[in-house]
């Protein structure tokens, strides 16, 4: 092991720590967050509205401040955009995060202040590694570099003295030099805007590297090693880069590449670890390798609320904080930011499954769900329907989205549009199967379905591989942590990608 390497593990075994104090007091931990985030803002724009100097106590701040959505506070996050400072936070904001959220045309503009990078992202980024030196002892990853699959950036139009763009962008091009020196391929590479100039890039580059560690978005992060595979000639990554050891995930769930990624890494060594990060915020990491529930970041400049399911679709729904959440109720997010987002509805769900430490599972999008009859479908039924079919079938699949159809006759039905990697031989035997998975986890699903009556059996179209690459080009929306809705209530999703099967 080398010296540096020896070093480095040691000092993230020691700040664990820390991470271990959160974890224990974590009702005092937020209720100080709060305080802080309502003194440093408090001579802001947003501040002065809302008599921040005057808040003491969670009930004031619940009672005083609305909840807000992107719409609702835009108003102000435009005045940051033209330059304008000391709106939502103090001083002046020279980053936006474009969030990747959606892959509509219309994007959002989420500010990134300094202590949102160094407080939040870079801070979270560190305990999620001492989390992992933690647990494995003899870990090598600074031996060698992590290849990091980012995205790009842009100068503001609306002031030019800031700049727009991917988080992944924003967070390479603010790393101090010794983590960029660790980090593959270099700066230049990494921001480059022409994702496919970039990938081939990427791919030269990093093969001549020693890479024990990969960042990215696991659909993403497929294409390129499959490019390496390529390239090379190996039969898998681990005869390319013999000592890689870990692979930093998020974006989109894990479970349906599991198997592919398996592949690139035959000798069940790779350890993958899972994380919560967003433009917006940077919310959890794996406690444990093994177990794949998260761990809520809570002392790393974000206030959290819960907004119980139920109340989502009421008028005024009802936030509570983190110490009356129960475990196995479904909420959506509420966050007040170190970057200025105050009681912000994220529009993700999770599910707690631990109070001490709080860990949670995420379940999905609030918008991204089927219920065009009742059906309440949501994105943690689908992901885990699609694992058991998979696995049963022994199918791999790179893609997939769904949307209703709506029938002459009053009833629907759900049409699939499923890129494989490796198709199933028979699609009607993975139809069924898929229909008989959603039943059984879905008791909505599986009403509906009740002899035809509201729901056909669902109709799965089989597209060629490359099918969801051409429509990402097309949207301009190549790598990075860009990815389609999985499902939708309407059908603009689909009937995109089906254009691309007549190409």
């Amino acid at each position: 092991m080398s010296i540096n390497n020896s070093i480095i593990t040691w000092q993230l075994k020691k700040r664990f720590q820390r991470v271990e104090f959160f974890m224990n007091h974590p009702h005092e931990v937020q209720k100080t967050c709060l305080q802080e985030l309502l003194d440093t803002a408090q001579n802001t724009e947003f501040g002065k509205k809302y008599n921040f100097k005057n808040i003491y106590s969670y009930e004031q701040f619940r009672n005083t401040i609305p909840l807000h959505s992107y719409e609702d506070i835009f108003p102000f996050i435009n005045k940051t955009l033209q330059g304008q400072k000391n709106i939502l936070w103090p001083g002046e904001i020279k980053w936006f995060a474009r969030s990747s959220g959606t892959t509509n045309d219309k994007s959002k503009f989420i500010p990134v202040s300094t202590e949102a990078l160094k407080d939040g992202h870079y801070k979270s980024g560190k305990d999620m590694l001492s989390i992992y030196c933690n647990e494995f002892k003899k870990a090598k990853i600074f031996e060698g570099k992590c290849l990091f699959m980012g995205g790009s950036h842009e100068i503001n139009k609306l002031n030019e003295k800031s700049y727009v763009g991917d988080l992944s962008a924003i967070i390479i091009d603010n790393l101090p030099f010794w983590i960029n020196a660790r980090r593959s391929p270099d700066k230049k590479t990494a921001l480059l805007g022409n994702w496919e100039e970039k990938l081939e890039r990427m791919a030269d580059i990093a093969i001549k590297e020693n890479i024990t560690t990969l960042s990215g978005v696991p659909s993403w992060t497929m294409v390129l090693l499959k490019r390496v595979l390529e390239k090379t000639g190996k039969s898998n990554i681990e005869e390319v880069w013999p000592n890689i050891e870990m692979f930093m995930h998020g974006g989109v769930k894990f479970d349906p590449y599991i198997e592919q990624y398996n592949k690139f890494f035959p000798s069940g060594k790779m350890k993958y670890t899972e994380t919560f990060n967003a433009s917006e915020g940077y919310f959890g990491v794996q406690l444990e390798n093994k177990v794949r529930d998260l761990l809520l970041l809570i002392d790393h400049g974000i206030f959290y609320e819960f907004i119980p399911i139920n109340e989502i679709d009421k008028e005024q729904p009802k936030a509570l904080p983190l110490n009356e959440v129960e475990v196995n109720k479904a909420y959506a997010m509420v966050i007040s930011t170190n970057a200025g987002l105050w009681r912000y509805m994220l529009g993700d769900t999770i599910k707690f499954t631990s109070v001490n430490p709080y860990r949670f599972i995420i379940l999905g999008r609030t918008k991204y769900c089927i219920n065009a009859f009742g059906e309440e479908l949501m994105i943690d039924n689908v992901e885990k329907a699609m694992q058991i079919v998979c696995e049963k079938l022994k199918v791999k699949i790179n893609d997939y989205t769904a949307a209703p159809v709506f029938m002459k006759e009053g009833s629907g039905a759900h049409e699939w549009i499923v890129e494989f990697e490796e198709a199933p031989g028979d699609l009607n035997y993975f139809t069924e199967s898929l229909d008989n998975a959603l039943k059984t986890l879905n008791s909505d699903y599986e009403a509906k379905r009740y002899k035809n009556m509201v729901l056909q059996k669902p109709e799965v179209i089989v597209v060629e591989r490359g099918t969801f690459y051409k429509w990402f080009k097309s949207k301009d929306k190549l790598g990075g942590q860009n990815k389609i809705p999985r499902l939708s209530n309407d059908r603009v999703f689909v009937e995109e990608i089906k254009k691309f099967m007549l190409q």
